[in-house]
């Protein structure tokens, strides 16, 4: 079991490139570090391939008695299907979600033994602090994302009904705010991409193998995953203009709903 562990965590490593690229590509719109990110996964999911294999002898099946094991398996799938996908219709632009994806499914579940203890309150306070501050510029991000999405509906209803002589006609034009739309949600996903990984490592030292059992854990998960699924969209089904307004919205109130749940946070740094 020690050594599937130490495959898995290897490949997390790599798939970390992955995301790297996503990273990039969402806010500085560069593609150059794709070859590399992509040679990087496909070692990943050899590694991720012989520490199930290990798992499985270890145990005598395979391994899906628990949530992080389900977690594994979930993103090896996920991870075959898209090398497949890319191998068969060169689908590149996927990989901008399911990089992030596979990464952050991967870690989750080489966190399913049980952690160290902190070296010291600092860092443990430090670690807190830094996923805190990363959430909230994401969070911002997002309220940047809804507010232009609410201008764009409102500038398209008003060019929809031909309305002049209103102070509804000096908001952006409708192309200026959908590229603010577009960069936002990307800084958006990168700062909680950013926020949930120093979550889930702050939680796994401080909670052991509990963590992701947390509704406070799931909810931010939840919204992580909801944001995913906008930048997905954005990505491979060209979701512009409406439909990619409404979708800023919705996860923006999901966002909402996950800070509330954090509110446990506070009195975590105040022990």
């Amino acid at each position: 079991m020690e050594t599937s562990i130490l495959w898995l965590r290897v490949a997390v490593a790599l798939y970390a490139l992955g995301v790297l690229h996503s990273m990039l590509a969402l806010v500085g719109r560069s593609q150059r570090l794709y070859p590399a990110a992509l040679a990087a996964f496909r070692v990943a999911v050899v590694l991720h391939g012989v520490a199930l294999v290990e798992a499985s002898l270890a145990y005598g099946r395979l391994p899906l008695d628990s949530s992080f094991a389900t977690l594994d398996v979930g993103a090896f799938l996920v991870a075959l299907v898209f090398l497949l996908v890319e191998w068969r219709y060169h689908f590149a632009s996927t990989a901008v979600a399911l990089f992030p994806l596979v990464f952050l499914m991967s870690l989750a579940a080489s966190l399913g033994e049980p952690g160290a203890a902190w070296p010291n309150l600092g860092v443990r306070g430090a670690l807190l602090v830094m996923h805190i501050v990363l959430v909230l510029a994401g969070f911002a991000a997002l309220l940047l994302t809804a507010v232009a999405s609410i201008f764009y509906l409102i500038q398209e209803r008003r060019l929809k009904q031909k309305r002049r002589g209103t102070l509804l006609e000096k908001l952006p034009p409708l192309a200026t705010l959908d590229n603010l739309i577009s960069v936002s949600m990307g800084l958006g996903f990168v700062l909680l991409t950013l926020g949930v990984i120093f979550a889930v490592t702050w939680a796994w030292i401080e909670f052991q193998t509990r963590w992701l059992s947390y509704a406070s854990v799931q909810f931010s998960l939840f919204t992580w995953l909801l944001c995913l699924v906008m930048i997905f969209l954005r990505t491979t089904a060209g979701w512009r203009g409406r439909k990619a307004a409404v979708m800023a919205l919705a996860v923006l109130g999901c966002a909402a709903l996950t800070w509330a749940a954090q509110n446990g946070l506070r009195s975590a740094l105040e022990r």
